[in-house]
C-alpha cells in the first residue's frame, strides 16, 4: 500500500531530508585520500545526532554503520571500516535520518581527489540520469515514466542499470511501498498522486549490469569489477510537480 502524507508529515520529513543533505555537505571536506570510510562514518553520526536526529541504516537489519560507503567497484551498502582512500577512488554515500518518526534518504557519489575521465563522465551521466528521472515525477502519471525515462538516458552512454536494486517509498518506515526501477517501459505502475514520498536512485554501472553480494553479506560490487555510481534524492510530489525534500535550504 502506498502511503499518502499529510502536510503535517511532509513538514517533518523536510526537516528530515535537511539533516541528511546538510551531513552530505558536512562530509564533504572530509572526503580526501587517507581518510578511512570509519572515519566519515564517525563525523556523519556525530553531526546527524547534534541536529536531534538519529542514523537510519545503524542497527537496519543489524548493519554495523551509520552510512553506507562504497568505494570504486561496490555499488551499495559498503560497510565503514578502516579502508583509506586513495588519489583516484570514487566513493558512493548514503544517509539516512530518522527525524521525529520519520526518514529521510539520499546518496551522492564523490570523487577522491583527481579522477579518471571515464569515472567523471560515470558520475555526471548518473547525476543527470536522477534528474532525468524526476522531470518525470508528475501527479497523473505513471510510476514507470520515472524509470524509463533514467534507463533512457543512461544506457546510449554504453553504461548499464543496476536491476537488482530499487528506489522505493519512504515516510514512517525507511522502505515503503512502492519499488521503483531505474528501467522499463513508460505508463505502467500506479499513477502518481500528491502526497507520495519516492526515493528515486539510479545506479549505474560502467561494464555489465551484474553485481553480487559479498561474504560480509552486505557489500555489493560489480561482477566485472568496473566502477559503478548511485544519486539518490528523495522528493515529494506535489499538486503540480515535485518537490525535493533532501535538500539543505
Amino acid at each position: 500500500m502506498i502511503i499518502c502524507k499529510t502536510e503535517r508529515e511532509l513538514e517533518i520529513m523536510r526537516e528530515a531530508g535537511k539533516i541528511v543533505a546538510l551531513t552530505h555537505q558536512a562530509l564533504q571536506p572530509h572526503i580526501k585520500p587517507g581518510v578511512t570510510t570509519i572515519q566519515l562514518d564517525k563525523i556523519a553520526e556525530e553531526f546527524i545526532r547534534s541536529h536531534d536526529a538519529s542514523p537510519s541504516f545503524k542497527g537496519y537489519n543489524g548493519f554495523k554503520g551509520s552510512i553506507c560507503a562504497s568505494v570504486n567497484e561496490e555499488l551499495v551498502h559498503g560497510i565503514p571500516g578502516n579502508r583509506e582512500l586513495k588519489d583516484g577512488d570514487i566513493i558512493s554515500i548514503d544517509i539516512g535520518a530518522y527525524y521525529k518518526g520519520y526518514h529521510g534518504d539520499s546518496a551522492w557519489t564523490y570523487a577522491v581527489g583527481n579522477i579518471s575521465d571515464d569515472d567523471k563522465k560515470l558520475l555526471e551521466v548518473t547525476e543527470a540520469s536522477l534528474f532525468k528521472g524526476l522531470e518525470q515525477a508528475l501527479p497523473g502519471g505513471r510510476l514507470s515514466d520515472i524509470s524509463h525515462a533514467i534507463q533512457s538516458y543512461v544506457e546510449p552512454f554504453g553504461f548499464s542499470i543496476v536491476r537488482e536494486y530499487v528506489g522505493h517509498g519512504v515516510g514512517q518506515d525507511l522502505h515503503e511501498d512502492p519499488q521503483i526501477p531505474h528501467y522499463g517501459p513508460p505508463g505502467k505502475g500506479p499513477r502518481l498522486k500528491p502526497g507520495m514520498v519516492l526515493a528515486i536512485e539510479p545506479m549505474v554501472n560502467a561494464g555489465s549490469r551484474y553485481v553480487r553480494t559479498l561474504a560480509d553479506n552486505w557489500t555489493v560490487e560489480t561482477v566485472d569489477k568496473k566502477n559503478c555510481a548511485h544519486f539518490e534524492h528523495t522528493i515529494a510530489i506535489t499538486d503540480s510537480g515535485f518537490e525535493i525534500l533532501t535538500k539543505a535550504d
